[in-house]
């Protein structure tokens, strides 16, 4: 008699279920599939900078557009100020650059802006030093001025109340008036957390030039100052610094301000939900007012789970060399006006081939906007005005403010302006999906990429749950995708006892595998 074995059954069982489930599957329907990110031009950066990103990106290990874009924001920050670039004829404008990375927390750009802007921080800290007996000589200064004035007022008031003449007294306040001492400039360029408004303070009165390099881009796009109410005028600020025009804005309680001749960069971070929470909040004004469209976005994959440990190099040459020279360019003389204390950088203008290559450039995007570049009509229309910002910056870094941009230096910034173009309209193309819809997308890829490398058509939902997007390491949210899948027959789900499996369509992995 033969003997029976239950484990034996069992495995036949499921085996023989497996080969029906493969048995039934229908032609897999097509999915809005989330485009992988094209890799990041790091040829294209001046070899200064690009083996400096190259040195700090070896050792930190976060995604390569997301370590080029912190040193762009550092180089932009100390640079924004010393030049202007002329596009062409009647167009000229600022260098400033708004970067913004879209990645979740833990991708380490807070590391990597530790790298990139220690020469700002370092320069900050020796300012501060400076300028301590001028801010003390101008409080005592400000004070005897406020007494000065305080009394002619009263005096005023008296001569009048006495029936006399205040010609002479009026003179006199006049005179004051043109003496009032000027608070020295104080350089505190990095801001974190600072609100539009106070943004727009800091920049009219205390320092013309600003960089906001945050990790938590939420702190700004979420601030009170971004309510409902107030985010247009601030979206304006914001937009009005890029461009390098006036500014002005009246307030209820304290005296209205003017912002003429700052410099802003901003080289921020932001996890797609908190700007999903931004739009909704924006409702539209985000890319209507143009804001968006300002920005170089970045969208890299994530190198989490890849980050393996390595000891920190005893020296970093190339890392060196790159802060030496921000801190060259910050301690270059401000080009201000020393009558009204208003920035005034000097006008740079493009070589003659780069100028043309500038023009092909610039007639390419337009010719685009009709057809393959129709869903980011708003970026693309900055795309040329940021080639030729970043091509300046590159040649401040290289050869000061002077000179013309050579054809290498614009060539360079537009392939990487190119780059920038081509994430927005991936991430433009999914960040209008509904959650469910981008989880769906992004398990969908997880799956065949886990397929492909373990050579199986089967996935514990163990993997998604704790390896997969963040979006689906919850069990609901998985489920969700997994249904939404089953229904575009390309998954199913199936028990292996207790443990539950996510079957792929074979015929999706046969696609994969030509």
């Amino acid at each position: 008699m033969e003997s029976f074995n239950l484990a034996d059954t069992l495995e036949e069982d499921y085996r023989e279920s497996i080969e029906k489930d493969n048995e039934s599957w229908a032609e897999p329907q097509p999915l809005q599939s989330h485009t992988a990110a094209a890799p990041y031009p790091i040829e294209a950066l001046p070899e200064r900078i690009r083996q400096a990103v190259e040195e700090v990106q070896d050792f930190v290990k976060a995604p390569m557009a997301l370590v080029a874009s912190t040193a762009l924001a550092s180089l932009s920050t100390a640079g924004q100020a010393h030049i202007d670039i002329e596009r062409a004829k009647k167009l000229s404008g600022p260098t400033s650059l708004f970067l913004l990375s879209i990645a979740e927390s833990g991708e380490r750009k807070s590391t990597c802006d530790s790298f990139f802007s220690a020469p700002i921080r370092e320069y900050e800290k020796e300012q501060a030093e400076r300028v301590k007996p001028l801010i003390k000589k101008f409080n005592a200064e400000k004070s005897i001025w406020d007494i000065k004035r305080s009394a002619l007022l009263e005096s005023i008031k008296k001569t009048v109340k006495n029936g006399g003449s205040t010609v002479d007294i009026e003179e006199d306040l006049l005179n004051l008036e043109q003496d009032e001492p000027r608070a020295p400039l104080y350089p505190k360029l990095l801001l974190l957390d600072e609100t539009p408004e106070s943004l727009g303070s800091k920049l009219a009165t205390r320092y013309p030039v600003a960089g906001i390099l945050s990790s938590e881009a939420g702190l700004i796009l979420g601030s009170h100052g971004m309510n409902k109410e107030t985010v247009m005028r601030n979206l304006t600020l914001l937009n009005t610094l890029w461009d390098g025009v006036v500014f002005e804005a009246g307030r209820k309680v304290a005296e209205s301000i003017r912002v003429e001749g700052a410099r802003l960069t901003l080289g921020l971070q932001a996890q797609e939900s908190v700007l999903r929470v931004f739009f909704d909040r924006a409702e539209g004004l985000a890319r209507g007012s143009g804001f968006l469209a300002r920005f170089l976005i970045s969208w890299p994959e994530s190198t989490m789970g890849t980050r393996f440990f390595t000891e920190a190099p005893d020296n970093w040459p190339a890392l060196t060399i790159f802060n030496n020279r921000i801190s060259d360019l910050l301690n270059m003389p401000l080009p201000i006006d020393e009558e009204d204390q208003i920035l005034c950088p000097p006008i740079i203008c493009l070589s003659n081939d780069a100028k043309a290559a500038w023009t092909r450039f610039h007639d390419t995007i337009e010719s685009g906007l009709p057809f393959e570049l129709g869903d980011v009509k708003d970026v693309a229309s900055k795309s040329a005005d940021n080639s030729a910002r970043l091509a300046g910056l590159f040649h401040v870094f290289l050869h000061g403010p002077q000179g013309v941009v050579s054809l290498e230096n614009y060539e360079s910034a537009a392939q990487i302006i190119s780059w920038h173009l081509n994430e927005s309209l991936r991430f433009f193309a999914e960040i209008g999906l509904s959650v469910e819809d981008i989880n769906t997308t992004r398990l969908d890829a997880f799956l065949l990429d886990y397929c492909r490398k373990n050579n199986t058509d089967k996935v514990p939902t163990s993997q998604p749950l704790q390896y997969g997007p963040v979006g689906l390491r919850k069990k609901s949210a998985l489920e969700k995708a997994v249904g939404k899948l089953e229904g575009l027959e390309r998954t199913k789900m199936i028990k292996d006892g207790k443990r539950k499996i996510i079957a792929v369509n074979p015929a999706l992995l046969e696609e994969v595998s030509k």
